[in-house]
This record gives C-alpha cells, structure tokens and sequence, in this order.
C-alpha cells in the first residue's frame, strides 16, 4: 500500500546557511528549528526576506512550514529560508513558477566571502604603509 506524504520540501542555500524547508496545506503557521517564526527572527528585515515568497504568491496563510536552518548569521538564514519556501512552492504549483521567477525568488545568491589572503590584514585591505 503506497503512503502519500502530506510534505513538500525545499532546500535552501545562501553564505554558508542551509535551509531544508517542508510545506504543508494549513492555515499559516511557520516553525523555525522548533521555535516561532517571530521568535527565531527577530528583526522585521529578516521576517520579511523570509516570507517574501509567501507573500508573492499570496499564499501565507495556506500553508504551515517547518524549518530546519544552520549554518551562517540571521541574514543569510532568512535568504535561505526564503529560497528554501519558493523552491517548495514551485515543486507544489508550477503556476507559481513564473511569479516567483518574475520576482526573482528562484535564484541563488551565489556570493561568498572572499578569503584572506598572505600579506594582507583581509581579502583585500592590506597592511598601514609608513614611510618612516
């Protein structure tokens, strides 16, 4: 007998965060490593970056998501968890696709920090010249 599961899931990535998210039809609650939403973000930047897809498809209050986030600071948490929503979204509804990809929502921030390198303080500033 085949079970159906109720969950779809999306993974996101951003800095060095990773989300796996998992949608569910329900009436709007979001968890984020087993705390609430306004709980785990704190900020309203943060709170907004991270249901921006939700908001886009408007769809907030259709589904409960549950959140697993590691890695990085609360920023790049939110963009992941943000990425991580709208790939579950799309994989739910293909309509949802171009809206998303309109508001690019689908896309992958791929930027990193920059290594340090020798002979300098950081990636790029380099030490104090002195003349004397």
């Amino acid at each position: 007998m085949a079970v159906i599961n109720p969950w779809t899931w999306g993974l996101g990535r951003r800095k060095s965060a990773v989300a796996r998210v998992r949608l569910k039809p329900g009436a709007g609650g979001f968890v984020v490593n087993g705390r609430p939403f306004e709980e785990y973000f704190v900020t309203v930047q943060t709170r907004q970056r991270a249901v921006a897809p939700l908001v886009t498809t408007e769809t907030s209050e259709s589904f409960d998501i549950f959140c697993n986030v590691n890695g990085g600071g609360p920023n790049g948490q939110a963009e992941a968890v943000s990425l991580g929503v709208a790939r579950a979204l799309k994989t739910l509804s293909p309509a949802h696709e171009e809206v998303l990809r309109e508001h690019n929502q689908l896309t992958r921030d791929g930027r990193e920090k920059e290594r340090k390198k020798y002979g300098r303080r950081g990636a790029r500033r380099g030490f104090q010249f002195s003349k004397r």
